[in-house]
């Protein structure tokens, strides 16, 4: 008997609900699908499923063996990928982590392009805008904004920089005024985001003058679609990427406020990095994905 045969058509047989189906699926004679399964339960000494006309249904014990053959199962194809990974065409699934916004406009719009050029690699993208740890294995790659890695089990790729721009709707400003200079926001409704101290307390740099203000403001929100919504609302003035707000402000949805000052300074903040762990450092996936990303966004920042 080949087991590692017998195990597949297990799985498949219980994923499948029945021989026929799996069979259909593999190829092969329902008899012989049957006949392998048999020989498995014999060598194993258990009943792996109980069996009718119609259908089957998994044992207690077939339950335990079913989780723990798909989970070897998984992890062989997983090993195949990762040889395979190592030649001239990615080939496999990757698992990216990118945060919502920026996921949703600059990297979605583009992943066809990508898998129809490489037709051996599989996509599985997470959108979150939490800071999911990338040693827990969950990710192959992780997308950050203004984050850089500073774990040395983590190997951090920069790919772009952006800035961040205060803005607010043309008619918010014309009710409530033009801020001449940045002290004057303290006293304006402020959008801000949920997470980090930091967030409470605004930094601007003009030359060599640096002034922090503390904002205030009634809604907060952990999205940045959120924020930009409000401020096309009227409801205040919201400090955002300015690749999100960029066509807002062309098209006069929204103003820059305090134009002529940096928002938020610290060169670190407003890096777009890429971070994987060590072992994908010869992955064609990663590399293929990530050499990808760079081009888009070196269109993005950089048009011609």
């Amino acid at each position: 008997m080949d087991k590692l045969l017998a195990i597949t058509l297990f799985v498949e047989a219980v994923d499948a609900r029945g021989f026929s189906a799996a069979a259909r699926k593999l190829g092969l004679a329902t008899s012989s699908v049957s006949r392998a399964i048999d020989a498995l339960e014999s060598e194993l000494g258990a009943t792996l499923l109980n069996r009718s006309t119609r259908q089957i249904s998994v044992t207690d014990a077939g339950a335990r063996y079913y989780h723990k053959a798909r989970r070897l199962l998984e992890d062989l194809a997983e090993a195949d990928a990762e040889v395979a990974d190592r030649g001239l065409e990615p080939v496999g699934s990757l698992r990216v982590c990118v945060p919502v916004e920026f996921g949703r406009r600059l990297i979605a719009p583009h992943l066809g392009r990508l898998l129809k050029q490489y037709p051996g690699l599989a996509l599985d993208i997470s959108l979150s805008d939490r800071f999911d740890d990338l040693l827990d294995g969950r990710f192959d790659v992780a997308i950050r904004l203004g984050e850089t890695a500073t774990d040395a089990e983590v190997v951090c790729r920069h790919l772009a920089d952006f800035r961040r721009w205060s803005v607010a709707s043309p008619a918010y400003l014309a009710i409530h005024g033009q801020p001449e200079r940045p002290e004057h926001l303290a006293t304006h409704a402020c959008l801000r985001f949920s997470y980090g101290a930091a967030r409470q307390v605004w930094c601007f740099k003009r030359l060599d003058e640096q002034i922090d203000v503390p904002i205030q403001g009634r809604l907060r929100s952990d999205n940045a679609d959120v924020l930009r919504q409000a401020a096309l609302d009227d409801t205040g003035i919201a400090l955002l990427a300015d690749w999100l707000v960029a066509e807002d402000v062309r098209a006069g949805r929204l103003v820059r406020v305090l134009p002529e000052w940096q928002c938020n300074p610290d060169q670190a903040s407003h890096g777009i990095n890429a971070l994987y762990l060590p072992n994908h450092r010869g992955s064609r996936r990663v590399g293929a994905f990530i050499d990808f990303l760079q081009e888009v966004l070196d269109i993005q920042f950089n048009p011609l």
